[in-house]
């Protein structure tokens, strides 16, 4: 039976208490509350900074057997093109905790709207996968030139999984998709903000967007297709202005099992 993992990117922040923290909770036990309702969670805050092994040895043991982390790889792979460096080798470091508790998911490699397709980025990004080579490598790309058979076939050569996003339809950004690159499938929920996405004053601005049902039960024929082409599927809700995105998964959740395509044990 395929796994589906279905939470949000990111769950600590400050604005979310209130909206889904209780008042008063303390911030040190959101993780375990968080847990509480979802089997999955993408790590964000390694894009900016790299982690101490200590922090995911932490986390490892506040959520349940059977939760997968999902952890960004840092912005110097995919914005600066730097590997074989002693930050990348700090960086997988650093996710040795999570692997010897089998709770490591998946790598994410976010690419910038800047990294369009040429044979130069192509051949960068074979290297990113052989240098991931040993993990689950999710990849999102934000230029719609990526969007070819010769990436694809690269991709799935590589065992990359493309992640699939749902994000305002501007040009030159990813349109939504059900693509299937590896055994893994992988969804981003960015919010539908086309007012703010580019001319943002506060980077929260981007993401503030709630979900309709009628926009998610859209996205229900890709999700059964992407199910039904792998072994583990990954959905992450990255709306996370006051919570929107643990309201937005929990929608999602819901008409999953309403529709049958999940059930609650899955």
């Amino acid at each position: 039976m395929v796994q589906l993992f279905l939470g949000t990117s990111g769950y600590k922040y400050k604005d979310w208490e209130g909206e889904y923290y209780p008042l008063g909770l303390d911030s040190k036990d959101n993780l375990s509350y968080y847990a509480g309702d979802f089997n999955t969670v993408e790590i964000n805050f390694t894009y900016y900074s790299l982690p101490n092994p200590y922090i995911f040895g932490n986390m490892a043991k506040k959520v349940p057997d059977g939760f997968l982390f999902s952890v960004k790889v840092h912005h110097s792979v995919t914005h600066s093109q730097e590997l074989d460096t002693g930050q990348q080798k700090e960086f997988i470091e650093a996710l040795k905790p999570l692997q010897h508790n089998s709770l490591l998911g998946c790598i994410l490699a976010q690419f910038p709207f800047s990294f369009k397709y040429n044979t130069n980025n192509l051949n960068y990004l074979k290297k990113v996968g052989d240098f991931f080579s040993k993990y689950n490598l999710a990849v999102e790309f934000r230029h719609n030139s990526w969007l070819n058979p010769i990436v694809m076939e690269a991709m799935s050569n590589l065992n990359m999984a493309f992640s699939n996003v749902d994000e305002p339809q501007l040009p030159g950004l990813i349109p939504p998709a059900d693509t299937v690159t590896s055994r893994i499938g992988y969804i981003r929920f960015h919010g539908r903000n086309a007012k703010y996405w580019w001319n943002h004053q506060q980077a929260y601005q981007r993401y503030d967007y709630q979900y309709q049902n009628q926009e998610l039960i859209e996205w229900l024929p890709r999700i059964k297709k992407i199910i039904s082409l792998t072994d583990k599927v990954f959905i992450y809700f990255n709306n996370h202005y006051q919570a929107k995105a643990v309201k937005s998964a929990l929608a999602l959740s819901g008409l999953l099992q309403d529709a049958n395509i999940i059930t609650s044990q899955n």
